[in-house]
């Protein structure tokens, strides 16, 4: 029903807006249209009534969610102050809490950003007000509600200064990096194959880091039944978002609406990069807000793709059906939810293992045939009875060191899911399969009741009979670990390498789960106000934590105890390294000295970890350095391996 001003909101409209910050601004009200009057029982009232100074009067919507009232003020202007009173009614105060004030410049609010959020609830009869921390002027203003709440309000009030502003310094909800979502027509994704277009920004300290038009929809698979949605991220044009490596168009949203840390993929992952997998996923926590409802605490990630800086193997292009361009690159997943991806993106091997296409895109015949006879030759030889031959056996086709350093993690994390859903990749030319990246760890650390307490559990995990498997893939994980007798030196070499050179152990573990915790606890409390299940069981969860911290304390608890458990299963071997001579080479007159390296005054040299990472750079002596290997490298040519005990 089309809503007509009265003669009062045009009156109001006509006000000329005022420029000095001490006075309120004022301009044309708009909003959400279909709006209700619960005292007449019809559809009437409109967003008019925020701003008419009277506290017994209110905005309400028909829909429950999505919905909002604001300004247009005519111009631009920087926000300084805002003030909101609730609704004169027994939920009204509730019902401001996570209200979100948002500012645009565009009608459509497509480019709208948050510059303030509503976290205490409201007096009946009383404005509360709060000062406004962002730059960037405004022609609109707006506040939305939040979800299922109507956008009830009695009074908005908005003050400021007339002028564009600059993008010196925008708001952030928490610490962490802000991801701002609106899509045309405030529509929500609902689908994993409807794209609904959009614009996102991404702040991070204080600054734009990204903003773009992109589409966004739904992704996962068991995730998408949460009331808290995963989500994937399209931009238009590549981009390369918080300091990812990576530049690309697709980015992730990962809801971890079970995992109550916010934090078990993000720990999985930085197990994975210890151990020296060639592609880990990048993962950064995030405050997201879709069309103005703030959803909670998500870590933004990279898409498992094919990229030169993801999964790094060649891009096949629709041409090529036959020679050497035709071996790679590939990249599949072994996934129990195969079955339900379109015809033509998945098979089946003849022993019922279900596997899905992931690069390159279907509709070529002979790309299709190709990988699915490889992935069949592939299970075949390991199923053989001659599987471990040298010149035979499927270690011709599959690369033991990356399989392992995925099976670890997935031990390490206690993933139930590890061969439920398992990536593997092919380049071109390269006869083997290679194993990762690592992926989905909501259900690791002891959260699913399946398995838990997981470490009670004597033998792997993947083994005890609880953990999940695609089909017949838990056998063929058999054929390596149990039957290959090879795979025990190889097991003790990759872990053993990863404890002693790579800093995988329990202190570090536990110190970086400390620090991820204190990254996330403003947005956590955030997130556990919009979704209140910090006491629920969810999902899996074997357990409910007193509170955040008891969630922190129990993942380094887990992780300690992981450690115990898998050292003699994976035969540890505390002197064995990567590294086989820790001393000096080249560089004369360097010394060691606790933990710290020094050279004479005047010589520069420059500390590298094994796996390239800057730890000092400059003269005389070193920071103080953690446990470890490291390259010591000097301008005119020197180098030295150090160990730091």
């Amino acid at each position: 029903m089309k809503i007509t001003l009265s003669l009062a909101t045009a009156l109001l409209a006509s006000v000329a807006i005022s420029a000095n910050a001490a006075d309120k601004l004022t301009g044309n009200p708009i909003g959400t249209k279909r709006c209700y009057d619960y005292a007449k029982g019809e559809v009437s009232s409109t967003a008019a009534n925020l701003f008419d100074g009277n506290l017994n009067t209110y905005f309400a919507t028909v829909d429950r969610s999505y919905t909002w009232a604001g300004l247009d003020l005519g111009s631009a202007h920087v926000i300084t102050r805002v003030g909101w009173a609730p609704r004169n009614d027994s939920q009204g105060p509730k019902r401001v809490v996570l209200g979100v004030i948002q500012g645009a410049n565009s009608p459509d609010f497509l480019d709208a950003v948050p510059i303030y959020i509503i976290t205490r609830e409201g007096t009946i009869g009383k404005m509360d007000y709060a000062d406004i921390d962002c730059s960037l002027g405004f022609r609109y203003v707006r506040y939305v509600g939040p979800a299922e709440a109507r956008c009830e309000l009695a009074e908005l009030e908005f003050y400021g200064t007339a002028g564009a502003g600059d993008k010196s310094h925008m708001y952030q909800f928490t610490n962490i990096p802000t991801v701002s979502i609106n899509t045309v027509d405030a529509r929500e994704p609902f689908d994993k194959d409807t794209d609904i277009v959009g614009n996102a920004t991404i702040i991070a300290q204080n600054k734009i880091d990204t903003d773009g038009s992109m589409t966004i929809r739904e992704r996962g698979n068991f995730s998408r039944s949460f009331p808290k949605k995963p989500w994937r991220v399209k931009f238009d044009k590549k981009k390369q978002p918080l300091g990812a490596k990576a530049k690309a168009k697709k980015w992730t949203l990962i809801n971890n609406y079970g995992d109550k840390s916010l934090i078990r993929n993000a720990i999985a992952f930085e197990m994975a990069r210890r151990l020296r997998m060639e592609f880990v996923p990048f993962c950064q926590p995030v405050d997201v807000v879709l069309n103005g409802e703030y959803k909670g605490c998500y870590q933004f990630c990279d898409q498992v793709e094919v990229n030169p800086d993801r999964v790094n193997v060649e891009e096949m292009t629709a041409d090529i059906t036959s020679g050497d361009d035709l071996t790679g690159g590939y990249l599949v997943e072994v996934d129990a939810y195969a079955s339900s991806e379109p015809a033509g993106e998945w098979f089946t091997t003849s022993t019922g293992l279900p596997v899905t296409i992931k690069s390159p895109d279907p509709g070529v015949t002979e790309q299709f045939n190709y990988i699915k006879n490889y992935m069949q030759k592939l299970e075949i030889t390991l199923r053989g009875s001659n599987f471990t031959n040298a010149t035979t056996g499927y270690r011709t086709m599959l690369d033991i060191t990356s399989f392992l350093q995925h099976f670890i993690v997935g031990e390490l994390a206690g993933n139930t899911d590890t061969y439920w859903s398992t990536y593997m990749y092919k380049r071109r030319l390269d006869p083997k399969m290679y194993v990762g990246p690592v992926w989905d760890f909501d259900l690791g650390f002891d959260n699913d009741n399946r398995t838990y307490p997981i470490n009670n559990i004597t033998t792997f995990l993947y083994d005890s009979g609880r953990a999940s498997s695609a089909t017949s893939m838990k056998s063929l994980v058999d054929r390596i670990i149990k039957y290959d007798t090879r795979t025990v030196v190889d097991l003790s070499r990759v872990w053993s390498f990863a404890r002693n050179d790579y800093g995988l152990t329990a202190d570090t573990i536990c110190a970086f789960i400390d620090k991820l915790g204190a990254e996330v606890n403003e947005s956590q409390k955030l997130n556990f106000m919009r979704w209140p299940i910090m006491q629920e069981f969810i999902h899996e969860n074997p357990r409910v934590p007193a509170n955040y911290q008891a969630e922190i304390d129990y993942l380094k608890n887990y992780v300690r105890a992981r450690f115990k458990r898998l050292d003699p299963l994976m035969n540890y071997n505390p002197r064995l390294s990567s590294i086989t001579a820790p001393t000096v080479d080249t560089i004369e007159n360097l010394t060691v000295s606790g933990n710290c390296i020094s050279l004479p005054e005047g010589i520069h040299y420059t500390i590298y970890t094994t796996d390239g990472r800057t730890m000092f750079t400059g003269e005389g002596i070193s920071t103080p350095l953690p446990a470890g290997f490291y390259i010591v490298t000097t301008p005119t040519g020197g180098r030295s391996k150090i160990a730091i005990r």
